[in-house]
């Protein structure tokens, strides 16, 4: 068993109860959100609708949410913090950057490179002066691929990985098979195990030989975008994990729904396109007995949502 850091302070990894392991409370745009305050409208109202959807989550059975918003999602721990106070879920805080291409300009001309110093003290002393610590590293990878910038941020987090030995999540694009660049940069030449490591989106492919192979050399999957019918559907995302179970992957997965109570380029109405099921519910109300009723057991679930996420912060 091990200390895992959460909003409100350290618990127990046994104490983690069904964890989902990648939704968002807030996804801002930062700068928009403090120069035109309309967009974002009441905060005390924003609060009270985020403490109303995760107090809905907890009555699902659900006691813990990995939060992987950090420096490029609009990060403000201090509203966590505050909705954290009101809800009975465990909500564990990244520390990291989030960037398809370029590092943000801040990092351009920074020599000696400050990131991995940044990240490691966020994890050991806490967010500025919000006393919450960072319970895990968070970078991304997607289409593009590796640029400089993405490599720079992976090499970043994998030192403070090394340093301090909080594991990481990985934004990935499958159907260009980033999680080959993740493990060529992160693992073989950085030196992080692929156990600490969650490969974010892989149920956005179908490619299910490509998903055995990335679990083969050890990482952890998630199948954390239900609900998100963008270049795919429901049956698809499920069928995938209903055939990765029969292959015998179920402990190399965990689930989840990347869900948001606010997404500032979704209020603009891209939800009402493509996200019709997005909620913090989905998967409880429609993703398990869609695939319990096609051959997955409550264990198998079981292994995926508590022992799972347990494992990885072990």
């Amino acid at each position: 068993m091990s200390q895992v850091q959460t909003v409100r302070g350290p618990v127990d990894s046994a104490e983690l109860g069904v964890t989902l392991m990648h939704e968002h409370i807030f996804v801002l745009t930062a700068d928009v959100q403090a120069n035109f305050p309309s967009e974002w409208g009441d905060e005390d109202q924003r609060v009270a609708d985020a403490v109303a959807k995760l107090k809905a989550l907890h009555d699902t059975g659900v006691r813990t949410i990995v939060d992987p918003t950090v420096i490029g999602l609009g990060r403000y721990l201090p509203r966590i913090k505050r909705i954290a106070e009101q809800v009975p879920l465990n909500i564990v805080a990244a520390t990291g950057v989030y960037t398809y291409r370029d590092v943000p300009t801040y990092f351009w001309y920074r020599e000696p490179d400050p990131m991995a110093d940044m990240f490691v003290t966020e994890i050991r002393e806490g967010v500025a002066d919000t006393g919450i610590r960072a319970g895990l590293l968070k970078c991304a990878i997607d289409e593009p691929g590796l640029t400089p910038g993405v490599e720079r941020v992976m090499r970043a987090v994998a030192k403070a990985h090394l340093e301090t030995g909080v594991p990481i999540t990985v934004h990935t694009h499958p159907g260009a098979r980033t999680g080959q660049h993740v493990k060529r940069v992160m693992c073989d030449e950085e030196g992080v195990d692929p156990s600490r490591i969650v490969l974010g989106h892989s149920g956005d492919t179908t490619d299910c030989d490509h998903l055995a192979e990335l679990a083969d050399a050890g990482f952890t999957l998630g199948m954390d975008r239900f609900g998100i019918n963008l270049e795919t559907t429901f049956e698809a995302r499920a069928e995938t994990l209903v055939e990765m179970v029969r292959r015998g992957y179920a402990d190399r997965m965990v689930l989840s729904q990347d869900a948001s109570c606010y997404i500032d380029w979704i209020a603009a109405g891209v939800r009402e396109i493509a996200l019709p099921q997005w909620n913090y519910t989905h998967l409880h109300d429609d993703v398990i007995p869609w695939v319990l009723a096609r051959g997955v057991t409550q264990e198998q679930i079981d292994t995926m949502l508590v022992d799972v996420p347990r494992r990885y912060f072990e």
